[in-house]
């Protein structure tokens, strides 16, 4: 099976990483990603459409039909911002665009970049992590051939990409210490993306990936 995707969230750390996995997989036949700004990424492999508003996907919706995975990586931080922007830059946001992808194709996978310690139960202590449940939840309940939550902790930048968030060099030295110590805390992108790649090629028999299954199923 040779894989037709979409990509979002490419000018980010993660979708960057995961786009660069994705153009280098034989297994994948054809790239699409969605931003709001250009990449400036150029391969054979690879489509774009530079759309401003996630919100209002009429402008570019027919041209989002016959693909077989979306790898979902847009997301924002929610330092600094209350409930309600929050859950309408991440929720919202990411609910608009999968149901536009879900009405047009009915066999896709669709897997989202969530979070470690995500509150299933949407009725936790922390904002953020009630959010990212209840995105979970409802994107679990769309048309979908599968749905999959990945839930990362602390991840390892790549060599190279140009989207590494600049704090991440004060931090990046702690890194095989905490693999060490807490391996189940931490992956490196370059293993988020590829398990990514094979839950959209041939399925994982659970639908919530914490960091355990994301490393493991990495190295497969």
């Amino acid at each position: 099976m040779k894989l037709n995707l979409i990509i979002t969230g490419a000018t980010g750390m993660v979708g960057e990483g995961v786009l660069h996995e994705a153009l280098r997989d034989p297994n994948v036949e054809c790239v699409l990603i969605v931003n709001r700004k250009p990449s400036g990424v150029t391969h054979l492999k690879l489509k774009e459409i530079v759309h401003n508003d996630f919100f209002d996907l009429t402008p570019i919706e027919s041209q989002l039909a016959g693909y077989d995975a979306c790898l979902f990586c847009l997301g924002v931080t929610s330092v600094g911002k209350k409930e309600a922007e929050y859950r309408h830059l991440t929720y919202d946001l990411t609910m608009n665009f999968a149901r536009t992808l879900a009405d047009r194709n009915p066999n896709m996978t669709f897997c989202y970049i969530s979070g470690m310690s995500t509150d299933s139960t949407e009725h936790g202590k922390y904002m953020w992590a009630r959010v990212k449940g209840k995105t979970e939840n409802d994107l679990m309940k769309l048309p979908f051939k599968r749905v999959y939550a990945f839930r990362p902790g602390y991840i390892h930048p790549m060599q190279g990409m140009r989207h590494t968030q600049k704090y991440y060099k004060y931090i990046t030295w702690m890194y095989p210490f905490l693999r060490l110590v807490v391996p189940n805390r931490v992956s490196t992108l370059g293993e988020v993306a590829q398990a990514m790649l094979r839950v959209a090629l041939r399925g994982y028999p659970k639908p919530i990936l914490e960091v355990s299954d994301i490393n493991s199923l990495a190295h497969e």
